[in-house]
């Protein structure tokens, strides 16, 4: 073994993450991405938009701060940015990805009829709100074929509250010509199950379209525990 002289100082020992990005790389490649947990499926990601360096404290770090990596994905720019090591680059490459995600459940929620596609679009809700941190409410309008005319945002709220005008909800749909909507809003405490407050809401705006003709044929509640239907559980 080599002598190290006095003076000289003893070579450095190499990085422990040295050659693992190249290890997982060539894992995921022969076992399939869907065999890599969450925390490596995080680093493929973060390896794109950092190239060198150790990431895997960072995807630990924003699992732990989000708790999955839905949470992850779904996270606004600003909220990744108050972790440690996220850059103006990697929140918008994260919010990309989210993005990406939610034009292709659109895509299927839209290319056939809405009722017919009813587990794509229960995915679709789910996607769009389950990690929201404030209340939404949107109202999917939808043609005389239940084909998707728009999905709009009709109010935002507070983390338990967000207001719902049965008006506003008939006088857009009577701008797009609907026939028929769905109410979609969730629960950011995760808990899908509906409040007597959401029942009775819903039993507002069907009141306020029954004279117009249009008809309610749902309302979703979506949280991180999954996605209620007032109308399959008989409350509306």
């Amino acid at each position: 073994m080599p002598q190290v002289a006095p003076w000289q100082d003893a070579p450095e020992a190499a990085p422990h993450h040295l050659g693992h990005r190249e290890r997982l790389r060539a894992r995921a490649a022969s076992g399939g991405l869907a065999a890599v947990p969450d925390y490596e499926a995080l680093e493929l990601l973060l390896f794109r938009t950092l190239p060198r360096g150790d990431v895997k404290p960072l995807a630990k770090r924003l699992l732990a701060r989000f708790g999955s990596l839905g949470a992850v994905l779904g996270a606004s720019p600003a909220a990744l940015r108050t972790v440690p090591g996220v850059g103006d680059a990697l929140a918008l490459d994260l919010a990309l990805v989210h993005e990406l995600g939610l034009r292709t459940a659109r895509e299927q929620v839209a290319r056939r009829p809405v009722i017919s596609s009813w587990s794509a679009l229960v995915a679709y809700v789910k996607q769009v709100l389950a990690h929201e941190t404030r209340e939404q409410f949107r109202v999917i309008y939808l043609d005389k074929k239940n084909q998707l005319i728009a999905d709009e945002v009709m109010n935002h709220g507070t983390v338990d509250h967000a207001p719902v005008y049965p008006r506003e909800v008939a006088r857009r749909a009577l701008e797009l010509a609907a026939s028929s909507l769905i109410l979609v809003h969730n629960h950011p405490s995760g808990d899908p199950s509906p409040s007597a407050a959401d029942i009775e809401m819903t039993r507002q705006v069907v009141g306020a379209l029954r004279p117009l003709n249009i008809k309610v044929h749902d309302h979703l509640i979506a949280g991180r525990d999954g996605v209620a239907s007032l109308s399959g559980l008989g409350l509306m």
